[in-house]
């Protein structure tokens, strides 16, 4: 037998398997109508894919209604062109669910469209669109975002989960919320988010060795979101070649922190307003801020790397805030120690139409951010103001936002409670005269 033959016959046996690996939804109930529920149907075919021991479920083109249905390991979700899941608008239909992993958000029954909990080797892929349809759920309390309106996607506990071309669309609160998972890798997907409260579009939560390109994200709060909502650090992170429209925060880390975040890569991307302005829930119609870089409920924020960044619009570019909200993830804790913000590399920073807030660096008395380094960065905005006095009140405890203050005292950067600052080729150019400083820093050494 030829080396060939050998080569040809485990093709074919590749393909065969290949082929036996695919379990399409229409085979096991699911319809192409969005008057029926085909839920069961689409559940069938993940647990009979699970059960033989890994597989690819396909979602056909057409048009098909779910509720609550839960992946399982070794389970590839592919929706091929043309195919669209649809969230029920029905509560009924979703499915409560709840994870023994202890953070501020499993503490009690979650709904979502799509969920997972400690799962490996799940994928969801494809040229379809996932539509949570999420407008249909109104805010019912101050925290019922996963509680009266679902997430579109929430794994929790993954590993080794790749989510790649599809588009997600319309999630009742969070489009995708990443919980304590393992290599990480989402690529080249659509996201548009704008239905409703608390529409970020992407929260990566306490992960380990993640990856995300290529991302189209247009989200009503904020962009890209790591978060910390455990004592599991976010950690080796990459996130790259993305475009980002938000009324909120285009790249943020916080606002949760309880276990911090480290070795964080970012880089080449794109912030513009959404061409999409007719309905706004927070935020602002030209965003809040590009790059918004926190910890407020302890833990340790150290080694991150911002670069090649350009942005348009958008009110505060640049926000570094050390707070102390300390907020605990569960009921009752009480967070102690003030946290860290150290070693920060912003570089390449270009920023267009900005509003005339300024941006800001700034850590508590006796607990200051410490090793910023800021280089190569130009940020226009129109200008006009008069001198500004230095805001007395810390706002220790409040939320951070970069328009926390108000219009700051510097047009460039104000800087307070620091030490080892550098900035290095930075231009600030207004429209009209303003009569506040570039700079201007209080307890800084």
């Amino acid at each position: 037998m030829t080396q060939r033959t050998i080569f040809s016959l485990i093709a074919a046996c590749m393909l065969q398997l290949t082929h036996a690996a695919d379990y399409r939804i229409t085979d096991y109930g699911a319809v192409n109508d969005t008057t029926k529920l085909s839920t069961e149907g689409v559940q069938r075919a993940i647990d009979a894919c699970s059960k033989a021991g890994g597989g690819r479920v396909t979602v056909p083109t057409g048009m098909y209604k779910i509720g609550t249905i839960v992946l399982k390991s070794n389970v590839n979700l592919h929706l091929e062109h043309g195919a669209t899941l649809y969230g029920s608008t029905s509560l009924a239909d979703y499915k409560g669910m709840k994870s023994d992993y202890l953070s501020l958000r499993t503490q009690t029954e979650t709904i979502q469209l799509i969920y997972a909990d400690n799962v490996e080797n799940v994928v969801i892929d494809g040229y379809g669109t996932i539509d949570g349809r999420g407008k249909s759920f109104k805010k019912l309390s101050w925290n019922d975002e996963g509680i009266t309106r679902p997430h579109l996607l929430r794994i929790i506990r993954g590993r080794d989960i790749v989510v790649k071309d599809i588009t997600l669309r319309n999630s009742g609160c969070w489009m995708q919320h990443y919980l304590a998972c393992d290599r990480l890798r989402i690529q080249g997907i659509r996201v548009k988010n704008r239905n409703n409260y608390n529409n970020d579009a992407l929260d990566i939560d306490g992960c380990h060795d993640v990856v995300v390109s290529g991302m189209i994200a247009d989200s009503d709060d904020d962009g890209i979101t790591l978060k910390s909502t455990s004592p599991r650090m976010c950690e080796n992170v990459t996130i790259c070649n993305c475009v980002v429209s938000s009324h909120c925060n285009a790249v943020k880390l916080g606002t949760e922190t309880n276990g911090g975040f480290r070795n964080i890569n970012i880089s080449g991307i794109t912030i513009k307003p959404s061409e999409d302005q007719t309905s706004q829930f927070f935020g602002l119609p030209h965003g809040i801020s590009a790059v918004s870089l926190e910890i407020v409920d302890g833990g340790v924020l150290e080694n991150v790397n911002v670069s090649n960044i350009t942005a348009e619009g958008t009110e505060s570019p640049i926000f570094i805030r050390l707070g102390n909200r300390a907020r605990g993830y569960y009921q009752g804790q009480t967070i102690t120690n003030v946290g860290k913000i150290r070693d920060v590399h912003i570089d390449n920073v270009i920023v267009r139409n900005a509003g005339n807030t300024g941006c800001s660096v700034t850590g508590l008395p006796g607990h200051p951010v410490e090793d910023i380094h800021i280089s190569n960065v130009t940020v226009s905005h129109k200008g006009g103001a008069e001198k500004i006095s230095i805001p007395t009140d810390e706002k220790e405890k409040d939320y951070p936002e970069a328009n926390m203050w108000g219009i700051l005292p510097a047009k460039g950067f104000f800087v307070r409670h620091a030490r080892n600052v550098t900035f290095n080729n930075i231009g600030i150019r207004t429209e009209q005269p303003d009569q506040r400083p570039d700079f201007i820093t209080e307890d800084v050494r």
